[in-house]
């Protein structure tokens, strides 16, 4: 009686375990491996490094050469201008010196590889929901005249007009604009600045800003100092001999006037 009540259970139990087994392609990990991410997909122009991590644009040439110029101008102060200012003025020279140059480089780097604020383009069918909306507001013929490239919201009351992307097939918030290099909208688009090597806009704003601040205070340390050296060098083997003992001064000048 037992017997014949357990072997159905038997041969359902096999049976569950037949159908559950899943052959390698169908695993997970597979279905994974067939889903790219947005970044890989996106449909601008801007280059993107690090698994998506780091996002540039196309044309960074002029970014190299922004690095080149800071890196050579505060290497030749450090060897040259710094061991003599230390150990006849000060050793906060060189460490202020030193914390400039991070935090300018650091600026740069978060300006030049963050997102500046790209909003994301209209999917196919919220593309033709909006060309269908603007398409109702005129016919075709002869007289037709293309629809007009604004609409008017209210926003706390006031009202204010959206310009219309053909490219991006969205409506573009306020002091939004297209990039024509990027080929996106920027959110609070400032400009696109090719010494950084990215557009300048809402999410990288600040990085910009800072580095253009740190960038000038770095500047005038090194002129300065670099004066002071010349200076007190003069003072003790002549203005001639001061500049022979010291050989950056005319490739770290140059560097600064670039």
């Amino acid at each position: 009686m037992h017997l014949g009540m357990d072997e159905p259970r038997e041969c359902q139990y096999n049976q569950i375990c037949t159908h559950s087994s899943s052959s390698p392609a169908d695993t997970p990990h597979s279905n994974k491996r067939k889903v790219k991410r947005k970044w890989q997909v996106f449909p601008g122009r801007n280059k993107f490094y690090c698994d998506g991590r780091i996002m540039m644009a196309k044309q960074t040439g002029v970014f190299y050469l922004t690095m080149v110029l800071i890196l050579v101008t505060s290497g030749l102060f450090f060897a040259f201008d710094c061991p003599f200012l230390a150990s006849n003025l000060t050793p906060a020279i060189p460490a202020i010196g030193g914390v400039l140059f991070f935090f300018v480089i650091g600026m740069l780097l978060r300006a030049s590889f963050s997102d500046p604020g790209v909003l994301p383009r209209a999917t196919p069918d919220e593309a033709a929901d909006v060309e269908r909306q603007i398409d109702a507001n005129g016919a075709s013929g002869p007289g037709y005249r293309p629809p007009p490239r604004t609409r008017e919201v209210l926003i706390n009351g006031q009202t204010v007009k959206l310009k219309y992307c053909f490219t991006c097939k969205i409506f573009r918030p306020p002091r939004a604009s297209h990039c024509s290099l990027c080929d996106n909208c920027v959110e609070r688009f400032d400009h696109h600045c090719p010494w950084v090597g990215n557009c300048v806009g809402k999410r990288n704003y600040r990085f910009f800003y800072l580095f253009i601040l740190s960038l000038s205070f770095l500047t005038i340390f090194i002129f300065a100092f670099v004066i002071t050296h010349v200076i007190l060098r003069s003072n003790r083997t002549g203005f001639l001999s001061a500049l022979k003992d010291s050989p950056a001064r005319y490739p770290s000048t140059t560097a600064q006037h670039l």
